[in-house]
């Protein structure tokens, strides 16, 4: 299983009245993570988007179960979990400076064709097949 880490970069501004990371910006550094895994592997979704396709996110699960502080050192660590015909789920975890998990979850994603504004999903491994394949030679066991 092959597993992207990201640092997070973040400033006062992403912090709630409690001085901790206001949890919708986990969401935000869940793409940055599957982004880097994405480039991490050769790839890039800006070429998907040139073929003419998205991969929006279907499903998103995040359990938050230690805070975030201004000040601490945070990075999402991504992989991939499953690796269907027309879903992908990324599993992912927020750890701290001292490899503490902070947050952990799932983003499960669809692709569509852009031209389709029903955004009906198409099958990945049909329109991407080599992508597809190379998520299956590094998701999770």
């Amino acid at each position: 299983m092959y597993v992207a880490t990201q640092e997070i970069q973040f400033s006062y501004a992403d912090t709630d009245m409690m001085g901790v990371i206001y949890h919708a910006n986990y969401i935000k550094w869940l793409e940055l993570g599957r982004t880097k895994l994405i480039e991490d592997i050769g790839y890039d979704y800006m070429d998907m988007e040139k073929a003419g396709y998205y991969a929006p996110v279907y499903n998103l699960e995040i359990t938050y179960e230690k805070p975030v502080k201004l000040g601490d050192r945070v990075f999402v660590k991504t992989w991939v979990d499953v690796n269907q015909g027309l879903r992908t789920v990324y599993g992912f975890q927020i750890v701290n400076g001292e490899g503490e998990v902070c947050a952990k979850g799932t983003t499960t994603h669809i692709v569509v064709k852009k031209e389709n504004d029903k955004f009906k999903p198409v099958q990945f491994k049909k329109a991407f097949p080599d992508w597809f394949q190379k998520y299956e030679e590094i998701k999770r066991k």
